[in-house]
């Protein structure tokens, strides 16, 4: 998410608690603005490399599943698309208001004095934040009913089908998204004044958003890496077996060399924020109602794992760019096209050679 660094809004709003500018000292935004960690080359420069990462794996993609026949690999790449989609999109909306904010150098309390592009960023960030996150474990949870079912019809999933389940998670996350402006919890603009996020303070509607939204998280990456588990082992032990059909075979370890290759990247990039989340409004619980502001160094902690999810956008596409199994076949020969047990039985019956082919 192109989620980064402004300057801060006018002062004589941003210390009142009962709008989106007030839970940072403007005064320590004004201090800090040549800070490193505040500089908007990183906003600029990151989020630039991010678009240009995913516009070129949305082609490799689209490029890919022409050439497809085999249903499990078009349904997955259907998700990896929604994937790369939702990674563009994120950095293509948020970096339209903050790239552009570089140059014209605006005020935030007079341009949005009624928080309406505050509410807009903040749904941004829980909405392209969140969906990552739901369709890495639903990719997890098709590749491992694949895996482990492989002869099922009921798991084979059909491109409209796949395109219906994107649809899904991305009407769940918008909901999820609408939840503070619906009156649970509230977005504000966090430090620097550059973004609006989630409202770590200790009142019930913030602290209940809060836990939602990081608990869904850990949720997800915790199924993500359990059917991935059980999927990895699963093709270690049958991947030996020569009964098995070995471009199925192939097929299977590329599609889960690039999820767990998300997996990873996802764990990395979210669990710091995911924790620092739930830490950080627990530890406040306390002080809920007497607080009205965060400790400066909650404030730059926050801005520092928010970079880090960034992060996630930028490396996601690359992990289909570098883990084809063009790729793969430079770096472990063994992965190379073999006879499938189709091609070695001419004779099979017609229906098997079609159910092995489309598998």
């Amino acid at each position: 998410m192109g989620w980064r660094d402004m300057e801060s809004p006018n002062s004589s709003t941003a210390g009142r608690s009962d709008t989106c500018f007030g839970v940072f000292n403007s005064s320590d935004s004004h201090n800090n603005t040549q800070n490193s960690i505040t500089s908007p080359w990183f906003s600029t420069t990151f989020g630039l490399i991010g678009l240009c990462s995913n516009l070129f794996a949305l082609c490799v993609l689209l490029s890919s599943s022409r050439k497809l026949a085999s249903r499990a690999r078009s349904s997955f790449l259907v998700f990896l698309c929604g994937l790369v989609v939702t990674d563009f999109m994120g950095l293509l909306v948020t970096a339209s208001v903050i790239i552009p904010y570089h140059f014209i150098k605006f005020i935030w309390a007079e341009v949005d004095p009624g928080c309406h592009l505050c509410n807009f960023l903040g749904f941004s960030m829980v909405f392209f934040g969140q969906c990552p996150l739901l369709l890495g474990a639903t990719m997890a949870g098709e590749r491992f009913f694949g895996i482990n079912h492989p002869f099922s019809r009921s798991t084979s999933i059909s491109k409209r089908r796949a395109w219906s389940i994107v649809g899904l998670v991305w009407g769940f996350s918008c909901l999820l998204g609408l939840l503070p402006v619906l009156g649970l919890g509230r977005y504000t603009l966090q430090y620097p004044g550059s973004w609006c996020f989630l409202t770590l303070l200790p009142d019930t509607g913030n602290v209940i958003f809060c836990l939602l939204f990081a608990l869904l998280g850990i949720f997800s990456v915790l199924l993500s890496f359990i059917f991935n588990t059980v999927s990895v082992v699963t093709l270690c032990r049958v991947y030996h077996d020569r009964e098995s059909v070995q471009r199925r075979r192939d097929s299977e370890v590329e599609m889960m060399v690039q999820l767990v290759g998300i997996m990873i990247i996802a764990t990395i990039c979210w669990m710091p924020l995911l924790i620092f989340i739930i830490q950080v409004v627990l530890q406040q619980l306390p002080a809920s109602g007497q607080m009205q502001m965060l400790p400066m160094e909650t404030q730059k902690m926050l801005l520092i794992y928010i970079r880090m999810v960034t992060w996630n956008q930028i490396l996601d596409p690359w992990v289909y760019i570098l883990f084809r199994r063009a790729v793969l076949q430079r770096i472990y020969p063994s992965l190379r096209p073999r006879p499938s047990i189709v091609s070695l039985y001419p004779v099979l019956n017609p229906s098997l050679r079609r159910k092995l082919t489309t598998d």
